[in-house]
C-alpha cells in the first residue's frame, strides 16, 4: 500500500510541477507577447481559473507527502521525503504571503480598472513564481529521489 501513495504522491506532485513550469516558462511568456490589452486579460482568466485550482492542488501534495512521510518512517528516503514536505510548506506560504494577494486583484483587472503600477505587480509576481517553481522543483526532486 505504502507503494501505492508514494507513486501517485510523485505522480501528483510532478503534474503540479508541470502545470507551474508550463505558467512560468510557456504561458506567462506568450501572454506578455500578445497585442495591446490581450496579455494582461489573458493572465485575469488565467488568475481565475489557476487561482481556484492550485490551492487545492497545492495543499492536497502537501498533504500528501505528510501521509507518506509518516507511513514510510523508517524506510529509505524517508529523511528525503519529510524535507520534500518541508519545501512543499515553503510553497504554500509563500504562495499565501506573495503571491496570492497579487494574483487576487490581478484576476479582477480590466484595461478599464487596472493600477497604473499593474506591469510592475505582473513582474513581481513573476519573479516570486519562479523562486516557488525552483522551491516545488526540488522537492519533487527530492520525492523522486526517496522512490530510487
Amino acid at each position: 500500500m505504502l507503494d501505492v501513495l508514494e507513486i501517485a504522491t510523485t505522480v501528483i506532485v510532478g503534474l503540479m510541477v508541470g502545470v507551474e513550469l508550463s505558467v512560468a516558462f510557456v504561458m506567462n511568456p506568450i501572454f506578455s507577447a500578445l497585442p495591446e490589452d490581450s496579455g494582461q486579460q489573458a493572465r485575469s482568466h488565467g488568475g481565475r481559473m489557476l487561482g481556484a485550482a492550485m490551492p487545492v492542488w497545492y495543499i492536497g501534495s502537501l498533504v500528501l507527502v505528510a501521509v507518506w512521510a509518516v507511513a514510510g518512517r523508517g524506510h529509505d528516503g524517508a529523511g528525503l521525503v519529510v524535507t520534500a514536505g518541508v519545501l512543499l510548506l515553503v510553497s504554500v506560504v509563500m504562495s499565501i504571503l506573495l503571491l496570492v494577494p497579487i494574483n487576487n486583484r490581478g484576476k479582477t483587472w480590466t484595461p478599464e480598472n487596472r493600477p497604473e503600477d499593474w506591469k510592475e505587480q505582473t513582474k513581481r509576481w513573476d519573479r516570486y513564481h519562479y523562486v516557488r517553481v525552483a522551491v516545488i522543483v526540488a522537492a519533487f526532486t527530492l520525492l523522486v529521489t526517496a522512490l530510487a
